[in-house]
């Protein structure tokens, strides 16, 4: 028998090359509503971007639906709901439709961890305030939910990355819709008794320290901090690149850093290319005699997609273990750029190499330093004592 091929993604149809999400209303709450089927556009003819808004929506519905049975006064479908003290939603977008157009639209080239993280932010006001219209969130609602998220008991950094993350779903939907309507979230003041933790950057000696001991190990986990280490990329960046990305025959070696099939960039100034010297350069030849093809750290592709996490708990897991406990991979990132700062690097040049965004906008015309200029620059970062150097980490 031959398998069953779906035409569009479940619970959806396609209207005008459209696609349209549909679901029955379950019978034994069919009392509630004026209608047997909740069905809503979304928006796009893209059938990638309507899996993931029906995903959404489907799960949004399911936990309404579980809710709706155990106390009867909550339901995703406000807008049609017939049951008296019902408040309607004036501008017709739930906490859910915002939900589901943000991942709809921004998400579109975002990995799992994008849509994972804003479903779950999401369920959190859910939990902590209940599913409304976008316009009947208040200031206090806000502060509710701030004192909700510091009884779960985390960290001043996670509340404050919660919280800037359903703002940013708020405005999405208030600006996309054009809503009459203030952000509730917005200025929500938040303790400095609960501040975002910082970074700590590496201090010289530990970081030659770190170089010293990845030379010795020299293994793909090595290849990566090091790789991190004298490029300042982020860690998703290093995890998700491909062998062909590494361009070592070039007159100055570089790392061609750019979208691929695994994973995307964090922003635009993200697509860039960094020459490779010292420990970034010694890792890549490392990579490139491993794996002729394909991608450069496979053991974090073990179910078939990258798994950036994986990477960093392994990472911190062996540094913390073998320096101080508050140093982690994305410290090396830090360091990266005071290392740049403290050898006079323009600040520019610094952030074109890191990716990091421009703080002016004279910075962004032109096409940038030359890769002999930032490989100059590179070079006077690379660190070299106790029997290291950079002839060394060429024929390590």
């Amino acid at each position: 028998m031959k398998p069953k091929i779906l035409k569009h993604p479940p619970y959806t149809y396609r209207k005008d090359g459209v696609y349209y999400f549909v679901r029955n209303i379950p019978k034994d709450l069919a009392k509630h509503y004026s209608k047997s089927k909740f069905v809503k556009s979304l928006r796009t003819k893209s059938k990638r971007r309507a899996v993931t808004a029906s995903q959404v929506l489907s799960a949004k519905l399911d936990a309404q639906w579980f809710k709706l049975r155990l106390v009867d006064d909550s339901d995703p479908l406000m807008a049609i709901k017939v049951s008296e003290g019902a408040i309607a939603c004036g501008s017709g977008f739930t906490l859910s439709d915002a939900l589901a157009q943000y991942l709809e639209t921004k998400g579109s080239d975002k990995g799992v961890l994008f849509h994972r993280t804003a479903v779950r932010n999401c369920d959190y006001l859910k939990l902590a305030i209940g599913e409304r219209g976008i316009e009947q969130y208040t200031t206090k609602d806000a502060a509710n939910f701030r004192e909700f998220l510091a009884r779960k008991g985390l960290s001043g950094a996670s509340i404050h990355r919660i919280f800037g993350n359903i703002k940013a779903i708020f405005n999405f939907c208030i600006l996309e819709n054009g809503l009459d309507v203030a952000n509730p979230f917005s200025g929500t003041y938040l303790p400095s008794s609960r501040p975002l933790e910082k970074r700590r950057a590496f201090n010289q000696a530990d970081l030659l320290k770190l170089n010293q001991l990845c030379v010795n190990k020299n293994d793909d986990i090595r290849w990566l901090i090091s790789l991190i280490a004298d490029t300042g990329m982020r860690l998703s960046e290093a995890v998700g690149l491909e062998v062909v990305d590494l361009r070592l025959d070039e007159e100055i070696p570089f790392v061609d850093l750019k979208p691929n099939r695994h994973r995307g960039l964090k922003t635009l100034q993200s697509v860039r290319c960094i020459p490779l010297v010292g420990a970034s350069l010694w890792a890549a030849n490392n990579l490139r005699s491993k794996h002729v093809s394909g991608v450069c750290f496979p053991r974090y592709f073990s179910t078939g997609k990258l798994s950036s996490n994986s990477a960093s708990a392994s990472l911190n897991k062996w540094i913390k273990s073998t320096f101080d406990e508050n140093y982690v991979v994305h410290g090396l990132r830090h360091t990266f750029r005071d290392r740049l700062r403290n050898v006079g690097a323009p600040a520019d040049l610094i952030d074109q190499i890191g990716g990091w965004s421009s703080s002016s906008v004279g910075q962004s015309y032109g096409d940038g330093y030359s890769f002999e200029v930032a490989s100059k620059w590179l070079k006077k970062i690379v660190l070299e004592g106790r029997g290291l150097s950079s002839a060394h980490y060429e024929n390590a």
